[in-house]
């Protein structure tokens, strides 16, 4: 049985590292190519399973050689891949990542089959999920897709963590069954309207998205560490410092240290500086799966230990 489902996208990620990123009509050197297996969704299982969390993923590969890679790693990792499809008519979905020196990036996603992850693949994940005791979306998969699953889960009591990304505008009822909101500042301004870049805009927007019927809104802002807000209290949840290799997954490493701060029944602001804590450790390597940090190494850095 799956504590954790995640429905979502599984991704090659197509990676180089440059200098800086590069202008509009410009060509500059990078290193060589690297294939990383990706996804927002798939990253997020993969960081709770490493984690020690049960999760199960739902979602869907083409039949081309990247599919089977995806899901091999997937399962490596303890993450029970038996709902995700083999899609004969699209490719596996690929997301190109440029790393800048700074650590930064750049990624524009080709969705292939993550595409088609439709009401059938929650039908027929509908098993799964009535045991399950947490739900992770993310906005790499059709919309309405995200809506039904919304809408099982909250028929089921299952607790729905909905990441918000990559950003896009959607009504405000839409996020009403929505049990905590993570968005980061990008995400934040989108579904709300407001500019958000520090901390007081942040609390804001979260307000803002309270009003919604969210009622725990959680927004990342990266080495500022995250914002949690309820009805009835904002805490700033700073981020311990450490050299940055790569952002890319850092969003999906916290997400999935949430979910297993949750499932561990941490109170609410020491699940988010658990979730923190693995985002934080996350930027440290290089890569999207390569970089999610171990539950031993989550736990140290959380009680204070020095990172490894």
């Amino acid at each position: 049985m799956a504590d954790i489902v995640v429905v979502g996208s599984l991704n090659m990620d197509l990676v180089v590292k440059a200098s800086r990123m590069p202008l509009a009509g410009e060509t500059i050197p990078g290193k060589d190519l690297q294939l990383i297996p990706g996804g927002k969704g798939a990253n997020q299982a993969a960081a709770a399973a490493r984690l020690g969390s049960p999760v199960a993923m739902v979602g869907r590969v083409g039949n081309d050689a990247f599919g089977p890679q995806l899901i091999e790693n997937l399962g490596r990792q303890g993450v029970d891949t038996s709902h995700v499809v083999v899609d004969d008519g699209a490719a596996t979905g690929t997301a190109m990542i440029i790393v800048d020196d700074t650590g930064e990036n750049s990624i524009v996603i080709s969705a292939g089959a993550n595409g088609r992850v439709n009401k059938r693949d929650m039908d027929r994940a509908e098993g799964l999920l009535s045991q399950a005791r947490v739900l992770l979306l993310q906005f790499e998969v059709p919309l309405e897709t995200v809506e039904v699953a919304i809408e099982m889960a909250a028929r089921r009591q299952v607790k729905v963590i909905l990441n918000p990304a990559p950003a896009r505008p959607v009504p405000p009822g839409f996020l009403a069954k929505v049990d905590f909101l993570v968005p980061n500042e990008t995400e934040a301004s989108m579904l709300t309207g407001l500019d958000v870049d520090d901390l007081p805009s942040a609390g804001q927007a979260a307000q803002k998205l309270l009003s919604y019927g969210v009622p725990v809104v959680i927004i990342t802002m990266g080495e500022e560490g995250a914002l949690l807000a309820t009805e009835r209290r904002m805490a700033h949840v700073p981020a311990r410092k450490v050299k940055v290799v790569d952002t890319t997954a850092a969003g999906d490493a916290f997400i999935g240290g949430l979910a297993v701060a949750l499932m561990k029944e941490f109170r609410l602001d020491e699940a988010v500086r658990y979730a923190t804590c693995a985002g934080t450790l996350a930027v440290r390597k290089f890569g999207a799966q390569t970089s999610l940090p171990s539950a031993e190494q989550v736990q140290a850095f959380y009680e204070g230990g020095t990172p490894t």
